[in-house]
This record gives C-alpha cells, sequence and structure tokens, in this order.
C-alpha cells in the first residue's frame, strides 16, 4: 500500500521528524476541509500529492519553493492512480509540507511560515 512506500521515503534531514504514518492519519481525516480540496476527488487522489509534501520536507533542505521543481519531476512517477493534475496537487503537497514544517521547532527552511 501507500503507506509501506511513503514509510521507506523518509531518512535524512528533518525526516527523523515526520511520521508518515501520523501525516496520512491527519490528512485523511482532514482533506476534505481543506480549501484546496476539490469535491468528487477521493483521498486516494490527494494522498501521494500530501505524501510528496511531508516526505519531501523531510528529504530537501531549504523551502518548498527552492524545491518545487524536484516535487514536481516526482509527482508524475509517485502519483500512481491519482487524478490530480500537478497544478492541483502542488497546493496539497504544499499544504504537508508547511503542516510538517509547523511542528519543527524554529523556522527550519527561513521562509516565515
Amino acid at each position: 500500500g501507500i503507506g509501506a512506500a511513503v514509510g521507506g521515503m523518509a531518512g535524512k534531514g528533518v525526516g527523523g521528524l515526520v511520521n508518515p504514518a501520523q501525516e496520512d492519519d491527519y490528512w485523511r481525516n482532514n482533506y476534505q476541509n481543506q480549501s484546496h480540496y476539490t469535491p468528487g476527488y477521493t483521498y486516494d487522489d490527494y494522498a501521494p500529492a500530501y505524501a510528496l509534501g511531508y516526505n519531501g520536507k523531510g528529504r530537501y533542505p531549504g523551502s518548498y519553493d527552492q524545491n518545487e521543481s524536484y516535487l514536481s519531476d516526482e509527482w508524475n512517477s509517485s502519483k500512481g492512480s491519482s487524478r490530480l493534475s500537478w497544478d492541483h496537487a502542488k497546493v496539497a503537497s504544499r499544504a504537508a509540507w508547511d503542516r510538517v514544517e509547523r511542528a519543527i521547532p524554529g523556522d527550519s527552511d527561513r521562509d516565515g511560515k
């Protein structure tokens, strides 16, 4: 499943502070309440985008904007059966990135968010 694939991705940097199972549970329970949610899409559409964001924060130093091109490239290979385009997925992945960022003491990527 997605959880197993996602769990193996955490590693360097702040990766040790990212709990993929906890993040997945949070987004599964809250995705329909997000401003980026579009009715008609399921959690299976959003899950890979969230995973890209929270795991990306664990892998890439710097801000989301500094790493968006890497994340965009990864989206095409990691989206699985998600129906989201990158333009739609990037909003969800940024939300997941920012959620992890806020949980880290201090402003680790120094972007003020």
